[in-house]
């Protein structure tokens, strides 16, 4: 499974291009076979990296619906909703994850797409989940 979401570096032309070319390449699998969990979790990740973020949201939308019970993809769907300002929707997701057993807080407190959503006033509530469940697993 790909990592929850990558650091974005600063991409050379070269880098753009190749992503793009990656890009059209998973859309072209999708297209074919729409339901292809694993390329679809590439082709967001492509999406985010290129910061085409409404694309990735739609992506993340779907794996939700293919993978109702997958922890890791309603982490990502709260990355695409922090990423796109949607904060409400970002917190829901990021609770989803944690009741599906998502326990990554190290990574979620320094990932990148989750930044907006740490600064959002509606982080505070998280915030206080995080620590219930980090204590529960002392």
């Amino acid at each position: 499974m790909p990592e929850p979401s990558r650091k974005r570096k600063k991409m050379t032309p070269a880098d753009r291009r190749d992503l793009e070319i990656r890009i059209g390449f998973f859309e072209g699998i999708v297209r074919r076979d729409p339901g292809y969990v694993d390329a679809l979790q590439l082709l967001g990740d492509h999406y985010t990296q290129r910061g085409r973020y409404t694309e990735g949201l739609d992506v993340d939308e779907r794996l939700a619906r293919l993978e109702p019970e997958n922890p890791l993809v309603f982490y990502n769907l709260a990355c695409s909703c922090s990423l796109t300002d949607q904060f409400d929707r970002a917190a829901a997701a990021l609770k989803r994850a944690f009741e599906l057993g998502y326990r990554d807080f190290n990574w979620l407190a320094r990932d990148p797409d989750l930044r907006k959503l740490r600064l959002h006033p509606r982080y505070q509530e998280l915030a206080e989940l995080i620590r219930q469940h980090k204590h529960r697993n002392d």
